[in-house]
């Protein structure tokens, strides 16, 4: 069987039932949730930039309540039930010095968001200072994160996620 691969950058979101399709993404400070529903072999993956709720911004594309809200909806549509949803949480790294930590806000937003909805965080990476590359095949809700730069410090989870060292990360 062939693989198909479906990038995603800041703003977007994707869905799939395809046990062909995987999506990928790279993060930063960036937020990625990956949603799926294990019986219903559907899954999704959005990526976003702001944690943001305020809809009169010209950024609300890119902002993390609404593509949460399209994945969700996207994944229904599809077949999946909420109650099996779970989810899995990449990104979210300080890349920056001196400026906010706008990792940190996304992650929580992220989390808080997840936990308000009733969607379980099955796995992922929060936090630290380091890029990450994901790929996810929505059909298994398998996911691979690979550290965009290799560092000696520990990357430290936000609570609730296990910390990641570096490397290479593959979540079933």
């Amino acid at each position: 069987m062939e693989s198909h691969r479906i990038n995603i950058v800041q703003g977007e979101y994707h869905v799939s039932t395809a046990d062909e399709v995987s999506i990928t993404t790279l993060l930063g400070s960036c937020v990625a949730a990956c949603i799926n529903d294990p019986i219903a072999r559907v899954g999704g993956m959005n990526h976003f930039l702001l944690p943001g709720e305020d809809t009169a911004s010209p950024l609300v594309a890119r902002h993390g309540v609404h593509l949460m809200e399209l994945l969700i909806n996207g994944l229904l549509k599809k077949g999946a039930m909420r109650p099996r949803l779970e989810a899995k949480l990449f990104g979210g790294a300080r890349t920056m010095r001196g400026l906010g930590d706008f990792g940190l806000a996304n992650a929580r937003f992220a989390q808080e968001f997840l936990r308000r909805e009733g969607i379980p965080i099955v796995g992922g990476s929060l936090g630290g200072e380091t890029g990450r590359r994901i790929q996810f095949w929505p059909a298994t809700g398998r996911a691979r994160q690979k550290m965009v730069r290799a560092s000696d410090e520990p990357l430290h989870s936000l609570p609730g996620l296990p910390a990641n060292t570096g490397g290479e990360l593959e979540l079933f």
